[in-house]
């Protein structure tokens, strides 16, 4: 069976995701490490609770979390006591990253959201900051075989199917459902620009068409959610009967993770082939600045001022049904899978205002939301001029895009 690699843009390297094949005894092994990581990050998260609640209103920080590690494994040799000191001090780190980003959002008079403990099975991932620090990645070019070793654990052999070149800087044991993954992430060597070919681009994401671009091309919208949604909605019901703790929930279970991952994977390939054929085939690519949270969010009730506790219609079930073909769009990972695209590739991207794109007329200028009497047709009221709506859109988009590259010259 082939091995999964799934590559995406990380903050100072590439990140690389692969499938591991343990063993029965070292999948059990690696569920024990998570739930021990899970259950320091509970404890460190009670004990800030606890001295800001109770030792007038103390600030606990990772610095003294983490000078009690040593005393925590040697009084828990069975369950801390075994595993790295290196990936306990990532699990604490993790914890106050999540405070950092609830004061954060405190300070910008945002909704807070203060850090919540973490159920076993939803602490899916533990970090290990630096490569033969508590683990060590083994790839020989002799040994056909690519093993990870990981304190604890031993070694585990992965399903490697592409070379991983570069220098390793830090390594996490992922779990997705019943698989288990090893993520990379690798020192990223110089980019390598590819040749100029003097064509620009603009282009419109939409949800017929998943894009239009300026030359009237069009990309067809996959719409890997709904395809799966009847398949989705029997596992989800199978799994609604299953009765809590019993093996048929786990595999109900499973199943819908097995669905949902599936979906995502296509959507994600999807973006990567989208986002390759733009980049090989342009040297500037505009597109729109969505604001894609906005865009779904949810529309305001509306009291009835008649019928007090009464609501009036508003659209929410529309709305609903539009926010979920977004999501599947995938708007936001397909953008950023581009500009990491086009950044390795010496191409340029830049993003323009949406406002009147598609409803600025590319022959005379005139902007009317007339000029769109349906979703696909532009017709200008003006000066009779008919397109595409969204072809007409990339047109606009591609037009601003140029004129703010002219005016900030890089």
């Amino acid at each position: 069976m082939p091995g999964t690699v799934e590559c995406v843009q990380a903050v100072d390297g590439m990140a690389i995701g692969i499938l591991m094949r343990p063993t029965v005894g070292q999948a059990q092994a690696l569920g024990e490490m998570l739930r021990d990581h899970c259950s320091l990050y509970n404890g460190a998260l009670q004990e800030r609770r606890d001295a800001y609640r109770h030792v007038s209103k103390t600030s606990v920080q990772y610095g003294m979390q983490s000078a009690q590690l040593k005393d925590i494994r040697a009084f828990d040799p069975e369950c801390q006591g075994r595993w790295s000191f290196s990936s306990q001090q990532a699990t604490l780190r993790r914890l106050d990253r999540a405070f950092a980003a609830f004061f954060r959002r405190v300070r910008a008079g945002e909704t807070p959201g203060y850090p919540r403990f973490r159920g076993a099975n939803r602490f899916d991932a533990v970090e290990f900051p630096r490569d033969g620090d508590g683990c060590r990645w083994d790839s020989t070019p002799h040994d056909p075989v690519t093993r990870v070793r990981f304190q604890g654990v031993g070694h585990v052999r992965v399903n490697q199917h592409r070379a991983v070149t570069g220098k390793i800087k830090t390594l996490c044991v992922k779990r997705e459902g019943r698989r288990w993954y090893v993520v990379l992430t690798v020192e990223k060597g110089e980019a390598q620009p590819l040749l100029a070919t003097g064509s620009v681009v603009g282009i419109d994401l939409g949800l017929v068409n998943f894009l239009a671009d300026s030359n009237g091309g069009f990309v067809p919208n996959p719409r890997p959610g709904r395809s799966a949604a009847a398949k989705l909605e029997a596992a989800q019901r199978a799994l609604a009967r299953c009765k809590p703790g019993g093996n048929r929930r786990r595999k109900a279970a499973g199943k819908v993770a097995d669905l949902h991952r599936k979906v995502r994977r296509q959507r994600r390939d999807h973006a990567h082939k989208t986002a390759l054929a733009l980049v090989r085939a342009h040297d500037v690519i505009t597109h729109e600045d969505l604001r894609i949270r906005n865009m779904m969010k949810v529309p305001a009730p509306k009291p009835d001022p008649e019928q007090p506790g009464a609501f009036l219609p508003n659209g929410a079930v529309a709305k609903a049904g539009l926010n979920r073909s977004i999501a599947d769009a995938g708007w936001g990972v397909f953008l950023a899978i581009l500009t990491s695209k086009a950044e390795s590739a010496g191409r340029e991207v830049i993003a323009v205002d949406p406002r009147n794109t598609s409803r600025t007329c590319p022959a005379c200028g005139h902007v009317s939301a007339q000029n769109r009497p349906t979703q696909d047709t532009f017709h200008c009221v003006t000066c009779d001029h008919r397109a595409h709506a969204d072809t007409v859109g990339a047109i606009n988009v591609l037009r601003a895009g140029l004129v703010r590259r002219e005016a900030n010259p890089a």
